[in-house]
């Protein structure tokens, strides 16, 4: 007589599809929801000694949460209570589990999968997620932070290029000294520090100054810090301070996206100032300085010859002073001289960047001088590697929809557990 060698499982059981279970019948309730009980397949080994139990001790009936399947379903597990049959065990009983349900748990590992999957990688509320799967949002919350301790070893990583920012952790609050009744002005900020070569976030630090930046990086191996080659930061003397004390061979990059930010807030400075000093007031639609004010901020190479025209018109009817324009010319060196290949095209704009402040004499033109002359070392980082912060503004945006969905957050350890796994998830996605 011919046997099968391999067992086939029901079709229930198929269907069901719960690893080392199987369906031992179903019904439905009252309320037209499914119940299905079912039993485990596989051996279990006393938690103490490991000895496999053969003798069954008693058994309950426990209910299980588990993903829906064809629709909500309550599922019951037969769960027995084994003798332990080593005579040196001090464990004489124990009950049965496996790596679907482990010891102490009511709910199954691919639902805590489901959960993590829909709040990382969907980019649901934790509460919606919670009502969607029938669950508390503790059970949920527990999953993420679950999910986080299997997140890689960051000191195991070897960054070649590093990018710092901050955002705003939540709204700004006020609160009252007890010693000297003076209301103190508290914005919550955090800062991100993101490997640049696959965008994946390495840390978040409470903070925006030195103090919490040094103290992650001086936590990393020696090893770890002595690969780092480049860091790409704002303008931020608290960043380059950390830097200078815990990575001081490591070349710091500035960002041009702020440089040229602090160009076009000194040409907007200049115009607010021009129209108080001509006609006493701010600017109005009715004057062409304000209403071609998005122009005036434009890189002169990406304008049409309309826009150019406008230009014109603005500078010969609304700028007797010739401030304006003066400020207009400073603003597009800065983005001809962050645009130079080489440290010695670099140095040739620096020198007529010069010039054009001088000639311009406006306190406003002379303030970005002096930060340009202050951060001229971090500039050659620049343009000899390129490094900026852009992956590090992509996770920012990241984490802003992470931070609206959720509608805030008070807990800075659970945002910051969404914010690493997020982060891990799409990396992984991107860099297999």
């Amino acid at each position: 007589m011919n046997e099968l060698t391999l067992p086939h499982a029901d079709a229930a059981t198929t269907i069901f599809n719960l690893h080392d279970y199987r369906v031992l019948g179903t019904e439905t309730l009252s309320f037209g929801q499914r119940r299905i009980h079912i039993e485990s397949t596989v051996d279990s080994g006393c938690p103490s000694c490991g000895v496999i139990g053969t003798r069954r001790h008693s058994g309950r009936q426990q209910r299980v949460r588990d993903i829906p399947v064809a629709g909500p379903v309550e599922v019951v597990w037969a769960k027995r209570r084994l003798f332990c049959d080593e005579s040196s065990c001090p464990r004489r009983t124990f009950s049965e589990s496996t790596l679907e349900i482990p010891a102490r748990s009511r709910t199954t590992s691919r639902l805590h999968g489901a959960l993590v999957d829909a709040v990382v990688s969907s980019g649901r509320a934790a509460t919606e997620t919670a009502i969607a799967h029938g669950v508390s949002w503790w059970l949920v919350q527990k999953a993420l932070t679950l999910a986080a301790t299997k997140l890689p070893n960051v000191d195991l990583l070897r960054p070649r290029m590093l990018g710092i920012d901050e955002h705003r952790f939540r709204s700004v609050r006020f609160f009252k000294d007890p010693e000297t009744s003076l209301w103190k002005r508290i914005e919550p900020w955090m800062t991100t520090i993101v490997d640049l070569d696959t965008g994946q976030i390495l840390g978040v630090v409470d903070g925006r100054d030195h103090t919490g930046v040094g103290a992650w990086l001086i936590k990393r191996p020696l090893e770890w810090r002595l690969g780092v080659q480049v860091v790409a930061i704002d303008p931020s003397a608290a960043f380059r301070k950390a830097l200078r004390m815990w990575l001081p061979r490591t070349a710091v990059s500035v960002d041009h996206f702020h440089l040229i930010q602090l160009a076009n807030q000194a040409l907007t400075e200049v115009r607010q100032q021009l129209s108080h000093q001509v006609r006493g007031r701010r600017g109005r639609a009715v004057d062409p300085a304000w209403a071609h004010r998005m122009l005036l901020l434009r890189a002169s190479d990406t304008l049409s010859d309309r826009a150019r025209a406008k230009l014109e018109t603005v500078f010969a009817t609304d700028d007797p002073t010739r401030k304006l324009k003066a400020a207009w010319d400073v603003k597009e060196q800065v983005r001809m001289l962050l645009r130079t290949g080489s440290l010695e095209d670099a140095e040739l704009a620096k020198e007529e960047l010069e010039r054009l402040v001088k000639e311009s004499n406006q306190p406003e033109t002379t303030r970005l001088w002096r930060t340009i002359c202050r951060w001229w070392k971090e500039i050659e980082v620049l343009i000899v590697t390129g490094a900026t912060t852009g992956k590090v503004e992509a996770n920012n945006t990241s984490i802003k929809h992470i931070k609206r969905t959720g509608r805030g957050f008070v807990n800075s350890a659970n945002y910051t557990t969404r914010i690493m796994l997020r982060s891990a998830a799409r990396t992984a996605v991107n860099h297999p």
